[in-house]
């Protein structure tokens, strides 16, 4: 048990005083002292310390306390202390009636005093009845002539101040002392804790100690004597409990205050403090309590002598989170709901911040007017762009409590569910599978629901959307029964059946045939002349159709059937359940629609299948076009059109496209869409070259989204591009971490796990592994394969599974699987795709090997994959080199330049007379067989190893910044890590190890 001095501690100075006052009233001189400070600072202990030291000295002592329960009792402090003298002066005083003018017991008093000197203790004045005031007043002024002293303590604001504390004439010549109590300092509580605890404490919990205590000592005391039972010791590990602790000891501390308050008028003036004491100041609280003939002033004086709240600075009194809990307990559930209302329609009225209005709408009831829903949609933004998604879901699940009408409850159901994404992705899924099944949701919701689950990996959601009956989702020629028939009379020449083909997305599909389909993936455009046919027929009927259509309802579902058709076919690609028993398999995509989210759908199908390259570039084009009808634009069909457009070589118009989706996913605070954005951004940086911005990009999706929430079906791609990003910034270690986590099983069934399994290819490559490489690349085949991919544009698999069956000796593999590339990239045509396969012929072949890497250059020289054709040239630079003539680097990169300026169609540029032969080889001499590298090139990252070959052919720092797309000073830093890494002084020396001594 700790020692009954603690609330004492640091008090030196005021039991100095007071014992010098005990001192001079033994020599007759009186006094008048008040001990003021907040509830639980000590001031009732240090009048019982004052009581006993006088008792000690001889000096008779009488002493009563004050409470609220007896404020209304006449003469309740004075009966307590004239009750020893006189044991029948309660009766008298309770029951005769008052006189005017009456002070009954003063004079007796007074007489007893001359005959010894006496020590008035009144504890709590603030409470006195208004009768023991006058009394006491009276006292005071009779003071100097009498051997008497009065000794009280206050809370601070007494609710009648009594004159006698202010040192006015009426205490004549007797001497008149305020002592207000300061709270413990960081030293005091460090003492209190060595004395409760037999230990000193650590200094972290010393001050966690007193920060939330305030330094008050009654609290230090409760809250060490209720942890040393826990039997712990005062170290910082225990902060957190020890903080737990103080908020139980304050909470009790206010729960008993409260309970010893008995003005109704301020028990609800403090609910309404504790409900909006820190939005409106205390003349509207008051309004908000209700009518009453209460002054304010002697209100704010009864609430501050409770001790339930604190002046803060001058502003109205507040009191911190826990005491405003226990209050708020106290009520019960429907009045503090009812309570919350009203505070959130005042602060309305007098134009609160939205924020805070928000807060006092979370916890009222629904209020049902239209400014609640609108001030939580402000609140929810606000909160979004301070980074509070918890707050600011909380904001709009509490705005469906609300009346609403069907369409805007459903357009905040679709928000909230955006938000919930990330924070709780099974309520959302949830939510935006009752939008998707409801037959109300407005224009367009049911489609943004079916993408938001797409975003999420719910592939299900697709399937929810499709209707039963006549002309679902399953129906594979949806175009005449879905078309409205035009109205007579409209004056169009088009045929009936040209006019039901209306087309904005897919305006050059090949007719007779679906591309979408993956048994149609080998085919090709055999006769251009009659897409182009088709494109111009389905381009007018469709203008025809739209503006012959009256039913714009009829229309709006016709375009709502075709979106939800094309964001099946995504969730088809992300995941086959078409294996699955009973799942009936995705329909076809529209033949001829006006939907850019079919054109994007259908851009990304026409690349998976490799075929139709003007195609699939026109309508990923399309998908980004506003849509005829009005509707919202969906985001995965435009990520997929996005897509297409970085397979098509137009990776500067889909970086600009992904800037806009960027943007607009910002203003709609959409983290999900943000996350998936950046992603597929990223993945196009990788395929130019720029795995620092990739890398960028893929932390701050991270930021959006984090691992741990995203779905298992995106799990292989996002480790897939921070795999490589990794690889290609010289970070092996991260790579090789990346691919040995493990997956969740449900990645298995994705069409992301290609992208996975190719990227550890890549890593067992870099590690000069073939025979794993391999295996990765086939396996990565078979699984594009079984989602009907064959375009060596979205992952060239084939011809690095051919450099590793060649690096096993598997030459007929090699040869049969860079072929078989070639002719698919081909029949692609992107200058990209051709290209890595030619270098990937050149790789494996044994005749005319630089011939194939001179075409693989050109090619690639005018594709945007910086990677491959850095590659190309340094594969070149070593093949040159062999030769009786070589040929370097330079002179292809400055052709480079050249070709922009215009050579001839169907000619190799450059090519009309031999570059010069590096420096100090003489022209025609045979190439040196190469030595071993040196002990430091596999410490060289991707990058360094990449600039250490560019020198060494001959390429100046300028020349090498321009070919890896960096700057000079870049080409710098890595050349200067080359230097320290193979222990050489020099660009001179690098060559020699490049071409070995016959060539330096």
């Amino acid at each position: 048990m700790a020692p009954p001095d603690l609330p004492l501690f640091e008090r030196d100075r005021e039991q100095a005083v007071l014992s010098a006052v005990i001192g001079e009233l033994r020599s007759g001189r009186p006094a008048l002292v008040t001990v003021t400070g907040e509830p639980g600072l000590g001031q009732n202990e240090l009048l019982r310390w004052a009581a006993g030291q006088a008792r000690d000295r001889g000096v008779h002592v009488l002493a009563a306390r004050a409470t609220s329960a007896e404020h209304e009792l006449r003469y309740g402090v004075v009966a307590q202390l004239l009750a020893p003298e006189d044991r029948d002066i309660a009766t008298r005083l309770f029951v005769a009636p008052q006189r005017p003018g009456g002070l009954p017991g003063l004079n007796h008093l007074l007489t007893a005093c001359h005959d010894r000197p006496t020590l008035l203790v009144v504890q709590d004045v603030q409470w006195l009845d208004p009768a023991s005031l006058r009394w006491l007043e009276a006292l005071a002024r009779r003071l100097p002539r009498a051997p008497l002293a009065l000794l009280t303590s206050t809370t601070g604001t007494a609710i009648d101040r009594p004159e006698w504390s202010v040192g006015t004439p009426l205490t004549g010549l007797a001497s008149t002392i305020e002592l207000a109590l300061p709270p413990l300092t960081t030293s005091g509580v460090s003492a209190a804790v060595r004395t409760v605890c037999g230990v000193p404490g650590d200094t972290d919990f010393t001050h966690a100690l007193a920060q939330a205590t305030r330094g008050v000592p009654a609290v230090v005391h409760e809250v060490l004597l209720r942890f040393t039972r826990t039997g712990c010791a005062p170290r910082a590990e225990h902060v957190e409990h020890l903080r737990a602790l103080t908020a139980e000891v304050v909470g009790d501390h206010a729960a008993q205050a409260l309970s010893e308050l008995r003005d109704p008028v301020a028990v609800d003036v403090l609910r309404a403090l504790a409900v909006c004491g820190d939005l409106l100041d205390f003349p509207l609280v008051c309004t908000l309590a209700g009518l009453h003939p209460v002054p304010e002033a002697r209100l704010r004086a009864t609430l501050m002598a409770s001790g339930l709240l604190t002046p803060r600075d001058g502003s109205p009194p507040g009191h911190d989170a826990v005491v405003r809990a226990r209050i708020l307990e106290e009520m019960p559930a429907a009045d503090r709901a009812d309570l919350y209302a009203r505070a959130a329609r005042l602060a309305q009225r007098v134009a609160v911040a939205d924020q805070g209005i928000a807060e006092l709408l979370l916890r009222a009831r629904p209020v049902g007017a239209p400014w609640a829903v609108a001030t939580l949609r402000r609140g929810f933004a606000a909160a979004l762009r301070s980074g509070r998604r918890d707050r600011a879901t909380a904001y709009l699940a509490r705005a469906l409590d609300e009346p609403l009408r069907s369409e805007e409850r459903a357009r905040v159901e679709l928000q909230l569910a955006s938000v919930q994404m990330v924070t709780a992705p099974t309520a959302a899924e949830r939510r935006l599978h009752g939008l998707i099944r409801s037959t109300g949701t407005g224009t367009g919701l049911r489609s943004q629901a079916v993408d938001l689950c797409l975003l999420g990996g719910d592939t299900r959601a697709a399937r929810l959307a499709q209707p039963t009956g006549p002309g679902t989702l399953g129906d594979p020629a949806p175009c005449d029964a879905d078309v409205p028939a035009p109205r007579r009379g409209s004056g169009t020449g088009s045929p009936p059946g040209r006019r039901a083909r209306a087309v904005a997305g897919d305006a050059t599909a090949p007719r007779g045939g679906n591309t979408s389909d993956p048994a149609h993936r080998d085919g090709s455009d055999e006769h251009p002349e009659r897409t182009a046919t088709a494109d111009n027929d389905a381009t007018v009927s469709e203008r025809d159709d739209l503006a012959t259509v009256g039913d714009r309802h009829e229309l709006a579902t016709v375009s709502e059937r075709h979106e939800l058709i094309a964001l099946l076919r995504v969730a088809r690609f992300l995941r086959h359940e078409e294996t699955c028993p009973g799942v009936p398999p995705a329909p076809a995509l529209p033949e001829h629609s006006h939907s850019p989210a079919v054109a994007g759908v259908r851009a990304w199908e026409h690349a998976m299948a490799g075929v139709h390259l003007e195609a699939s570039r026109r309508l990923a084009r399309a998908a980004f076009a506003p849509d005829p009808g009005g509707r919202p634009p969906l985001v995965t069909p435009r990520l997929f059109a996005c897509r297409a457009l970085f397979l098509t070589d137009d990776g500067d118009e889909a970086e600009a496209h992904l800037a806009t989706l960027l943007n607009e996913a910002h203003r709609q605070r959409a983290a999900i869409a943000i996350a998936h954005v950046l992603a597929v951004r990223a993945d196009l940086h990788l395929r130019h070259g720029r795995p620092d911005a990739a890398a960028r990009d893929l932390a701050a999706a991270e930021a959006e989204l984090p691992p741990a929430r995203l779905h298992p079906l995106f799990v292989p791609y996002w480790a897939s591009l921070n795999l490589v990003a990794d690889l290609q910034n010289g970070r092996p270690d991260r790579a090789r971490e990346i691919a040995a986590r493990p997956v969740p099983s449900l990645s298995e069934e994705c069409a992301t796990s290609a992208y996975l399994l190719f990227a550890r290819g890549v890593l067992a490559r870099s590690e000069d592994d073939p025979q794993r490489a391999r295996a990765y690349f086939r396996a990565c085949g078979r699984w594009l394969l079984h989602y009907g991919c064959v375009n060596p544009a979205v992952l060239p698999w084939r011809s690095l599974a051919a450099e590793a069956a060649h690096a096993l000796g598997d030459d007929a593999e090699a040869l049969r699987l860079t072929r078989e590339e070639v002719r698919l990239a081909a029949r692609w045509g992107t200058r990209s795709a051709l290209g890595r396969a030619e270098l990937g012929l050149a790789v494996v072949i044994r005749e005319n090997r630089t011939e194939h890497f001179r075409a693989a250059v050109a090619t690639l020289s005018e594709s945007p994959a910086r990677t491959d054709y850095t590659r190309a040239v340094l594969e070149l630079a070593s093949a040159e080199s062999a030769e009786a003539e070589r040929r370097t680097a330079l002179a292809l990169t400055s052709r480079r330049a050249s070709t922009a300026g215009g050579v001839a169609p169907g000619r190799l540029p450059g090519f009309s007379q031999a570059p010069p032969a590096p420096a100090g080889v003489p022209p025609g001499r045979g190439a040196a067989p190469h030595p071993r590298p040196p002990a430091g090139w596999p410490a060289l990252s991707p990058a360094e190893h990449e600039t250490a070959l560019l020198a060494a052919s001959g390429l100046a720092n300028r020349e090498i910044a321009t070919t890896l797309s960096v700057t000079t000073r870049a080409v710098e830093l890595r050349l200067s890590g080359v230097y320290r890494k193979l222990r050489i002084r020099g660009r001179e020396e690098l060559r020699a190890l490049r071409y070995g001594p016959e060539g330096g």
